[in-house]
C-alpha cells in the first residue's frame, strides 16, 4: 500500500481487504474509537458515554465536553487496539471526524489523530461527519442499491439527502430551524424528563396514546398540497409547550406519544415522497435519531409498501 504525507491523504488513500483504520469521533459528547478491517469488517468498537456529565444541565455543555475528551480519548483508543486483536504498526492510517460539531471537542480528536499519523508515520484522513452517517449503512448491507434517499437524523441535524453512489449526493431537504433529536432533548427539558430526551420520550411514548393531542405537522402540507422537503420542528416544541402550560394535569405519557407521532409523521412522509421523486430503490435511516422505535417502525412499513429497501441501523 502507498504511504502518502497527512495532506495527501484524502486524494490518495485507498482501502483493500487487508487495510486497517483506526477511526476517532469526538464531536459532541461521545469519546469513540474503532478499528476497522477492509473497510467494513469492525474489529472493536469502543464509546466512552458524558450522558452523566451532561445530564444536570438539560444537555451538552461543550468546555465539559471538551475536557472529558482530553481525559478519555488515549484510554478509549488504547482499548480500541486492543479489543482489535491488533498491533498498532499493524494500522495503515488513522481517521477522525473532522466536523460538524462542537470545535473544541473536534479540535481533541484531530490534533490526536493526526499526532498518532505523524507517530507511526501512516496518513491522516479527515472525515465529514455527515458523509460517515451516509456510508455506516454499508458497513452492515453492502449490497445496497443506488439511488438511496438517507433520512439523517440526530440531535445537530435533519436532513433528506439523495445519494446516487458513494461519495456523490444532493441535499434534497433539511431543517430550517431545530433539528428532530433537538426537539426530543427540548420537550424532555421542559417536561423534566431528562437528557438525552430522545431515549424517555420513546419510552413513555409506548404507554401514551399518540392520537390524544393533535400537534401540528409544520411544512408537510399547505392547502392539501405537498410543502417541499425542508423541515421545522420549532413549532411543534412550542406547541407542546403551550398546550403542557395550558393542560397542566395532562398525561405525560400522551403528551410523549402525540409530540413523537408528529415528528414520525413529517421525517417519514417526506422521506416516502422524496423516495419516489428520485426513483430510489431504498430508504435509509442514519443518525441518533434513528434508534427511535416508531421511526423504525414507519419507515419500514412505508418501504414494504412501496417496494423499496429498508435498511434501519
Amino acid at each position: 500500500m502507498t504511504r502518502v504525507t497527512p495532506g495527501d491523504a484524502r486524494q490518495l488513500f485507498r482501502v483493500d481487504e487487508r487495510t486497517v483504520v483506526l477511526g476517532i469521533e469526538t464531536s459532541c459528547d461521545e469519546t469513540s474509537a474503532a478499528v476497522v478491517l477492509g473497510g467494513t469488517d469492525v474489529l472493536s468498537n469502543v464509546v466512552s458515554s458524558q450522558i452523566d456529565l451532561h445530564a444536570r444541565f438539560g444537555g451538552v455543555v461543550p468546555e465539559i465536553a471538551s475536557r472529558a475528551h482530553l481525559d478519555l480519548i488515549i484510554p478509549v483508543i488504547d482499548q480500541a487496539i486492543r479489543e482489535a486483536g491488533i498491533e498498532a504498526s499493524r494500522i495503515d492510517a488513522v481517521a477522525a471526524t473532522i466536523g460538524p460539531g462542537l470545535i473544541g471537542a473536534l479540535l481533541v480528536g484531530v490534533s490526536v489523530a493526526k499526532s498518532l499519523a505523524q507517530s507511526w508515520e501512516v496518513p491522516f484522513v479527515g472525515v465529514h461527519h455527515h458523509e460517515a452517517h451516509l456510508h455506516a449503512a454499508f458497513l452492515e448491507d453492502d449490497s445496497l442499491r443506488f439511488p438511496l434517499v438517507v433520512v439523517l437524523v440526530s440531535g445537530g441535524h435533519t436532513m433528506l439527502i439523495e445519494m446516487t453512489e458513494r461519495g456523490h449526493y444532493r441535499m434534497l431537504g433539511r431543517t430550517i430551524d431545530d433539528a428532530a433529536g433537538e426537539a426530543f432533548d427540548k420537550v424532555a427539558r421542559f417536561m423534566g424528563l431528562g437528557y438525552p430526551g430522545g431515549p424517555v420520550i420513546d419510552r413513555l411514548a409506548a404507554t401514551g396514546d399518540p392520537t390524544a393531542i393533535n400537534f401540528p405537522r409544520a411544512m408537510l402540507t399547505r392547502e392539501g398540497t405537498h410543502d417541499g422537503p425542508d423541515f421545522s420542528f420549532s413549532g411543534l416544541k412550542t406547541a407542546v409547550v403551550n398546550h403542557v402550560r395550558a393542560h397542566p394535569d395532562v398525561d405525560v405519557a400522551d403528551v410523549a406519544a402525540s409530540f413523537q407521532a408528529a415528528v414520525v409523521d413529517v421525517l417519514v412522509t417526506k422521506a416516502r415522497r422524496a423516495a419516489a421523486a428520485v426513483g430510489a430503490h431504498g430508504l435509509v435511516l442514519a443518525g441518533g435519531v434513528a434508534a427511535n422505535s416508531l421511526l423504525r417502525t414507519e419507515i419500514k412499513r412505508v418501504a414494504t409498501e412501496d417496494g423499496l429497501h429498508a435498511f434501519l441501523p
